[in-house]
This record gives structure tokens, sequence and C-alpha cells, in this order.
């Protein structure tokens, strides 16, 4: 029960720090507002970090379903155990942006693109083409999970291995996140999108259900492939 409490709160702060970071580029009235993608990528990637240091002793921190789903299949964590984590990531993802909801209260009324208070809360292509859309997600997480079965074979001074995750997290958003705003994290885009459509946001708009599974489904086939082709080849 501990490990899911520590999914569960890991997933959050992530979430917190994600999705504040891109609500304070996006919403009207903030000080960060217009700060730009490389600020986004900055949070994102600080996020990940700071969420692995809290929890990364309890759990594992795999704080995303394609991560857990990975090891699964490679024999590194419990089939057992799965349904627990997975669970346990997507509410404390819902949560996290509750959160954000809460700490930008009066933004959201200030704010008049639906667009841009959607993209707060999950992902959405650049230029709207399925199968490549879904090649970017599969794709990315693909690269996240094969490094970061690298960055296990490795030793790194104590404490130094969730920085360099982080640093992944921030080359696969500068390099590939350009596409469809890189969930690469199933957790990450469906319970924040949950948050989008149950929370009494001013002007709001639709979620984008339709689109939903691309970011689901393609980060837990591209992260199940990396991991592997990582295993078979090294």
């Amino acid at each position: 029960m501990q490990a899911y409490i520590a999914e569960m709160l890991g997933t959050a702060l992530l979430i917190l720090l994600g999705d504040g970071v891109v609500a304070g580029v996006l919403l009207k009235g903030s000080k960060s507002e217009n700060a730009g993608w490389i600020v986004i990528i900055s949070g994102w990637a600080l996020g990940v970090t700071f969420a692995v240091y809290a929890v990364g002793q309890v759990s594992g921190a795999h704080i995303n379903p394609a991560v857990t789903l990975a090891l699964a299949f490679t024999g590194h964590f419990d089939w057992a155990l799965v349904p627990g984590y997975i669970l346990a990531q997507v509410v404390g993802a819902f949560l996290g942006a509750v959160l954000v909801y809460f700490h930008y209260g009066p933004h959201w009324a200030l704010t008049e693109d639906a667009d841009a208070k959607r993209a707060i809360f999950c992902t959405a292509p650049a230029v709207r083409n399925t199968p490549y859309n879904f090649f970017s997600e599969f794709l990315g997480t693909f690269v996240l999970m094969f490094g970061l079965m690298a960055i296990g074979a490795y030793r790194f001074t104590e404490g130094l291995n969730p920085l360099v995750v982080g640093a992944l997290v921030a080359v696969i958003g500068l390099s590939l996140g350009g596409t469809t705003g890189y969930a690469i994290n199933p957790a990450r885009d469906l319970g924040p999108r949950i948050a989008h459509a149950l929370l009494p946001i001013p002007g709001k708009g639709g979620s984008d259900w339709a689109y939903a599974w691309v970011p689901v489904l393609g980060p837990l086939a591209g992260g199940v492939a990396g991991a592997l082709l990582y295993q078979m080849v090294f």
C-alpha cells in the first residue's frame, strides 16, 4: 500500500509542477505568460526530477504507466502490482491537475482561449494526423524507456540518477516534443483530461476525447518496445 500511495503522490507532484508551468505560460495575467516552449520543457523535466527524488526510494518512482508496463514485460516488475500502480498514477495525475486548477483560480476567467485551457491539462497535436501523432507518442516513449534502461545500467554518485532522468525528459521534449506535446505518459494525459472534463472551468470547451486514446496507447506501446529492444540488444 505504501508503494501505491507513493506512486499517487509522486505523479500528483509531477502534474502539479508540469501542468503548473503550462498554466503559467498560457493563462492570462500570469507573471510567466508567454514564456514559451523552453520554459515548459524545463518545468516538466525538473518536475520529473523532483517527483523521482520524492518517491523513488519507496516505489521506484515509475510515475508513468508506460514505465510500469514496460518493466513488467521485461521481468523487472511484478505483474501483480501493475494494476494498482497504474490506478495510483492516474488518480495522482487527476489530483495534481485539480491542484493546478485551484492554484490558478482567477486566471481561468481572464483567459478566453478554450484550447489553451485544455492544453494546460492534456496534450493535442500541432498538426492533427492520427497515424503520425500515434507514431510521435510511440517514438518519444520508446526513447524514454530505452534511455531509462540504459541509465539503469550505470552506477552514478548517490542521488544523481533523478537528474539524469530529468535530462532525458528534457531532450525528448526539445527534439521530439513539438509534434504532439510529448505526453509520453498515459497517466499524465488521461488523469488531467478527466479533471478538465469535470472541473467548472469558465469557457473551457470540450476535452477532445476523440484524440485521448493516442497519448494513452502510443506511450504504452512505445515504452514496451523500447524496453524489449534494449533487453534484446544488451
